[in-house]
């Protein structure tokens, strides 16, 4: 068994449901094994400057368990081997600095909880070294080597939820309704949401669609009947031979922002149907609020296997959900890829069989 007494846990990178139950897990799991867990705030900015961090007892995470964000803070900006500097021109290398400050705070070991990009730093703070161990969190359900993450569940509930809910102003209306859902590269997202949802038509952006197809399935649809349609859309979709749309271009750090798709989809579906289309874009709704109990037990069960690697001195791993177990795996395996919806999975061909146009 290892010798850790006294840990650091952070979470980085944009917020889902469930980080706060992943704290709590690790807080209580260390704390029935005698290890002293700090909290550092706002990802690791926590460890640039020791006065943004604080000791967490089982009393602190009392009633956290049901709460969307994070007690901790977190940023998307934050990444010591590449710091943005107000007023510099370019970025600085701080991670001499955390690796300084890790040591004077005499921790043993890191949990951090974040996802690709944050999980990219746990590594190189590894191989500086510095005991890590990840635990994977991502509402896009894109991060490779686990099942799933906590958050997505949260997410695709939430978007089934307000599909449902965009059923019955279509119907009303005869609309053709246009859902535009998080996921960045990969379909998760707007592939369950959609199939929960009933949607009609499910643009992913692992397969590029082909808008005169998508309008030729509605017009089919209003010939046998249907008198409204309900058109999911993931973020990331790209139609045949185009590119993704943005809303911001990459620059000085920053990557880029995709958005616009479901705007531009259903102005061109109103031009080529001729019936009247609305957009709605979710956005930040399917990030908040209090995460499911799916996501909860996802969430305690990453954060107990993290701490218990960490007893057993197991470090540069990934907590990764391989049901029925919670497993370890080479966050060097990890880091750089992108769990995708393969064209083959058993729920896009069930959607397939029962009528669901994928616009190819």
């Amino acid at each position: 068994m290892s010798s850790v007494a006294k840990i650091g846990v952070l979470t980085g990178g944009g917020d889902a449901p469930g980080l706060n139950a992943v704290i709590r897990a690790v807080v209580k799991a260390a704390f029935n094994s005698g290890i002293e867990v700090v909290g550092l705030e706002d990802s690791f900015d926590g460890l640039l400057d020791s006065a943004r961090t604080r000791t967490l007892t089982p009393k602190d995470v009392t009633g956290i368990l049901r709460l969307g964000g994070t007690i901790l803070g977190t940023t998307n900006k934050g990444n010591p081997f590449d710091y943005p500097v107000d007023g510099l021109d370019g970025h600085v290398d701080y991670s001499e600095r955390v690796v300084e400050t890790f040591n004077k705070m005499q921790l043993d070991a890191l949990v951090v909880i974040g996802g690709d990009g944050t999980l990219q730093i746990a590594h190189q703070f590894y191989l500086m070294g510095i005991p890590v161990v990840g635990v994977p969190k991502t509402i896009d359900n894109d991060i490779w080597g686990t099942t799933s993450c906590f958050g997505f569940d949260t997410a695709v509930s939430f978007a089934a939820d307000a599909i449902d809910r965009l059923h019955t102003t279509a119907e009303a209306h005869k609309r053709i309704m246009v859902v535009e859902v998080m996921g960045r590269y990969a379909g998760w997202i707007a592939l369950h949401a959609g199939a929960a949802g009933g949607a009609d038509v499910i643009l992913i952006p692992e397969i590029a669609y082909d808008v005169d197809k998508v309008a030729a399935h509605l017009r089919e649809r209003e010939r046998l009947g249907a008198k409204f349609s309900i058109v999911v859309v993931a973020e990331g979709a790209k139609p045949q031979g185009g590119a993704v749309t943005l809303v911001a271009q990459a620059h000085a750090g920053h990557v880029e922002r995709l958005g616009g798709i479901g705007a531009l989809v259903a102005a061109q579906l109103h031009e080529k149907t001729g019936k009247e289309t609305r957009y709605v874009v979710l956005g930040h709704l399917q990030r908040g609020g209090a995460p499911t109990a799916f996501d909860r037990v996802l969430a305690t069960r990453f954060g107990g296997k993290a701490v218990e690697l960490l007893r057993r001195g197991v470090f540069g791993r990934m907590v990764a959900n391989n049901p029925p177990d919670i497993v370890p795996i080479p966050l060097a395996d990890v880091i750089g890829k992108t769990k995708t919806v393969p064209i083959d999975y058993d729920l896009l061909k069930t959607a397939r069989a029962i009528g669901v146009s994928f616009g190819d």
